[in-house]
C-alpha cells in the first residue's frame, strides 16, 4: 500500500512519514505549495509541481496552515475518493476558523468558555459594559497563539477593540478562565486519547503556546476530560487532532481550540508516547480497512445493490455515497418517502409503488 503526506514539510510531518514507512510499501512526502487543482472539466484533476498527480494513494494525511485551507479542503475532497483520509474535507474550514470551531462545538453540546462574536467597534464597545475582566479577544484565524489577546480593564480592552476595527472583520471576545497561566492539551487519534500535556506559560506571558514561550508539561487527564476531547475531535470530522482544553477551578474542561497540524515534538518529550507511530498504525489500520470496504463493493455491485460503508457526516447531516446515487437513479426532481427508524433509513421514490 502507498501512503502521502501532505504538508509545510515540518519535523513533526517528516516525524510521521518516518513512522509510516514501517507500515507502507511506500510513502511520499508532498509539499503542499506544489499542488494546483484543475475544475471545470469532466473530472476534478490534481496536479504536484506543475504535473498531473498520477499515482494513487490507500492514505493520505493532509495538514497545513489556515492560508492552505481552500487548496486542504479541494484535496481531499478529490484524493478522499480513492483512499482513507483522516481528516475530512469539512473540518479543514471548520478547524482553521476560530467561529466556525466554536459553533460546531455548540451544536455537538461540547463545553466551551463563553464566546461573543461582534463585528463593530460599537458593538464590542457595548459588550464591555456587560462582561467581566479580564477579557480574552482573538482573531478569527491564526495559530501559536497569534492574535489572541488580554484586557484587563475596559481602557484596555476599547483600545484593542479600535485595533480590531481596523482589519474589517468579525472578532471573537471571550470570558477569561483563571488557571495560573496553563492550558491542556489532549492528542486525539481515533476514539482515544493516546497522549495528554500540560503546558505552562512562561513568566510574564498568560497564553501558554510554545511557540510563544511556553513550556510543555506530563499531565494525565480524567476520563471526563478525554471524552470532551474525543467529542470535539468528533464534532469537528478530524480522526487526528490535538484538543486544547482550560481546566478551571472546578476542574471541568473547556475546549479553547482544536488544532489539525498540532506539532509532536512537545508532546512526545513530555508524555513520553511515541505519537507519530501511534498516528502511523491508525492509518495504517483505517487505510487497510479502506480497501477492503472498496474492495467488497466492487464484488457485491456486480450481483446486488447493497454495499458495505462508513457514513459520511457532515455536521448533523448525512452524506450518502456517491454509489447510492447511481444504484438508486434518484434525481434532484424526484420526491422521496424517507422512513427512518433506529440504525435504519429508507429512501423510497414518493408514488413508486402506485
Amino acid at each position: 500500500m502507498r501512503a502521502a503526506v501532505i504538508s509545510q514539510g515540518s519535523i513533526s510531518s517528516r516525524m510521521i512519514a518516518d513512522e509510516l514507512k514501517r507500515y507502507f510499501d511506500a510513502v511520499d512526502m508532498l509539499d503542499i505549495k506544489e499542488f494546483e487543482v484543475s475544475l471545470g472539466g469532466k473530472e476534478p484533476q490534481v496536479f504536484y509541481e506543475g504535473k498531473p498527480l498520477s499515482k494513487e494513494y490507500d492514505c493520505v494525511y493532509a495538514k497545513g496552515s489556515y492560508r492552505y485551507v481552500s487548496l486542504l479542503r479541494s484535496l481531499t475532497t478529490i484524493l478522499g475518493q480513492k483512499g482513507y483520509m483522516p481528516i475530512k474535507p469539512g473540518a479543514f474550514t471548520a478547524g482553521h476558523d476560530k467561529l466556525l470551531t466554536h459553533i460546531m462545538l455548540q451544536t455537538a453540546n461540547v463545553p466551551q468558555p463563553r464566546t461573543y462574536v461582534v463585528s463593530t467597534a460599537d458593538a464590542g464597545k457595548k459588550l464591555l459594559k456587560k462582561i467581566d475582566y479580564p477579557v480574552v479577544m482573538k482573531l478569527p484565524a491564526g495559530t501559536h497563539g497569534k492574535g489572541v489577546m488580554l484586557a484587563d480593564s475596559p481602557e484596555s480592552a476599547s483600545s484593542m477593540i479600535d485595533t480590531l476595527a481596523l482589519l474589517k472583520q468579525p472578532f471573537l471576545m471571550q470570558e477569561y478562565i483563571e488557571t495560573g497561566g496553563t492550558d491542556t492539551r489532549a492528542f486525539v487519534v481515533g476514539d482515544e486519547v493516546i497522549a495528554s500535556m500540560k503546558r505552562v506559560a512562561k513568566e510574564g506571558e498568560r497564553r501558554a503556546n510554545i511557540h510563544a514561550g511556553g513550556k510543555a508539561i506530563q499531565a494525565e487527564i480524567d476520563e471526563y476530560s478525554k471524552k470532551v476531547a474525543i467529542d470535539t475531535a468528533r464534532a469537528i470530522g478530524a480522526d487526528v487532532c490535538a484538543v486544547d482544553m482550560l481546566i478551571g477551578p472546578r476542574n471541568k474542561p473547556v475546549v479553547i481550540e482544536i488544532n489539525l497540524s498540532p506539532g509532536l515534538q512537545g508532546i512526545t518529550r513530555a508524555s513520553k508516547v511515541n505519537v507519530a507511530q501511534k498516528i502511523a498504525k491508525f492509518l495504517y489500520d483505517k487505510a487497510k480497512e479502506f480497501k477492503v470496504r472498496q474492495a467488497g463493493l466492487v464484488v457485491k455491485q456486480a450481483t446486488e445493490s447493497e454495499f458495505i460503508t462508513h457514513l459520511d457526516f457532515r455536521t448533523s447531516r448525512i452524506l450518502l455515497p456517491e454509489q447510492a446515487t447511481k444504484l438508486s437513479k434518484l434525481s434532484e426532481q424526484d420526491e422521496v418517502v424517507l422512513t427512518m427508524d433506529k440504525g435504519k433509513i429508507t429512501i423510497k421514490k414518493f408514488g413508486e409503488d402506485k
